[in-house]
């Protein structure tokens, strides 16, 4: 419980990254940006925060968890000081995009490795709570966010958020402690369990190559969709006819049910197969995308969106049940951040095109089609992903 805690603290404030549409306007008018060029720091934001993710597993090794968490906060919080003070488009994307982003990645991959160590019989469930910890922060921080910007001004807004990460850091290294917990190799008692269960451990890298590009490719066209949502669920909103208050409230509705949405599907991952739970996401998602395109009002907007952001979270919650489930817990760190190379991928695809076709029309309805098209898409794919596994590691899991 105390490494729960841990990693809540670690990564709710690092999760206002999905309420970056509230920043949309405010950063447009401050430095004379374009809707392209917000969605341009939006998908680095997401590339560095899926290189943090990647160096993470090569840093916790060597470093104690504390020392990291400790660096992580550091790094986050300087680079919104410095996103603070930005006086053009370069200055905001090395704060907010580089630092910023770099910093998440890298506590996000390490805090869930440490919940990942500790044994539980409901492996599911609790990483859908801590992928679900992102979309929790956007849901919290979107109303303070909007509202410190009305009253202190955006500058202030991400100094005060820089503060917030940095304190939250060290709270969680208090938590963690100094010693590491993230061993090089497997505990003895784990390796012989996978051993019995049939689950190799490569001396580097991971296994199981063929599931995890099919994981991948379903997981990269729902965040496509899904990142779309998060990165300008408050400008789509505006676009369809809604007031800055709705739009607000909209985006911290739609993050607040992409993180239900998330611990939803790794707690289904205890229950039914990846095939299952990916399929039914795609399809929950293509129904509120349809839905928007035939009624095109703000109050549908609100649902609809939130519908393709929850197909999103299902995926993302099933994919990190899905990998405590078929590979070894010390591979969960190197498995999860290779991954999540493809939501880095899907960061830079549709949200960037959204904002290009939105500067081009003025409107979000052709973003939408694609989305239905991705839906599709991943529908169709997630019927190729394998049956629950039968192992004797995650029928000992169950009981």
């Amino acid at each position: 419980m105390r490494l729960i805690l841990a990693a809540t603290f670690a990564n709710l404030p690092f999760g206002t990254i999905y309420a970056f549409s509230v920043f949309l306007k405010s950063m447009e008018a401050m430095l004379s940006l374009t809707r392209s060029d917000m969605g341009v720091i939006f998908g680095l934001c997401t590339v560095m925060f899926a290189t943090g993710m990647n160096i993470a597993p090569m840093v916790y090794t060597r470093l104690s968890s504390g020392a990291v968490l400790t660096i992580t906060c550091i790094t986050g919080a300087i680079g919104l000081a410095l996103a603070s003070q930005a006086q053009g488009f370069w200055s905001l994307l090395f704060g907010y995009a580089i630092l910023f982003g770099l910093g998440g990645g890298v506590a996000f991959t390490t805090a869930q490795q440490i919940v990942n160590l500790v044994p539980t019989k409901r492996r599911g469930l609790v990483n859908g709570y801590v992928v679900g910890l992102y979309p929790l922060g956007a849901m919290l921080g979107a109303p303070l966010l909007g509202w410190s910007v009305e009253q202190m001004g955006l500058r202030q807004t991400l100094l005060n958020l820089g503060l917030v990460v940095l304190v939250s850091g060290l709270i969680a290294v208090w938590l963690t402690g100094l010693r590491n917990h993230i061993p090089k190799t497997p505990a003895n008692a784990t390796a012989a369990a996978d051993l019995a269960a049939g689950i190799e451990h490569p001396r580097w890298g991971m296994t199981q190559w063929p599931l995890f590009f099919k994981i991948a490719i379903v997981f990269f066209l729902a965040a496509s969709a899904g990142l779309m949502v998060m990165s300008q669920s408050a400008g789509i909103v505006q676009s369809y006819g809604g007031g800055t208050q709705f739009s607000i409230g909209a985006t911290s509705f739609i993050t607040g049910m992409i993180a239900a949405a998330r611990i939803t599907g790794g707690w289904l991952m205890d229950r039914f197969s990846l095939r299952q739970v990916m399929g039914a996401a795609h399809l929950w998602s293509l129904t509120g995308a349809l839905m928007l395109t035939l009624w095109p009002t703000p109050e549908v907007a609100l649902f609809a969106l939130a519908m393709v952001g929850m197909g999103y979270g299902f995926v993302s919650g099933s994919a990190a049940g899905g990998i405590a489930m078929h590979w070894p817990s010390t591979q969960f760190g190197i498995v999860a951040s290779r991954l999540y190379i493809g939501w880095c991928v899907a960061a830079i695809c549709l949200p960037v095109l959204a904002g290009w076709l939105f500067d081009w029309s003025n409107s979000y309805r052709s973003s939408i089609w694609i989305a239905v098209v991705v839906n599709m898409a991943g529908i169709l794919l997630a019927f190729r992903l394998p049956p629950r596994p039968t192992t004797a590691r995650t029928k000992n899991l169950d009981t």
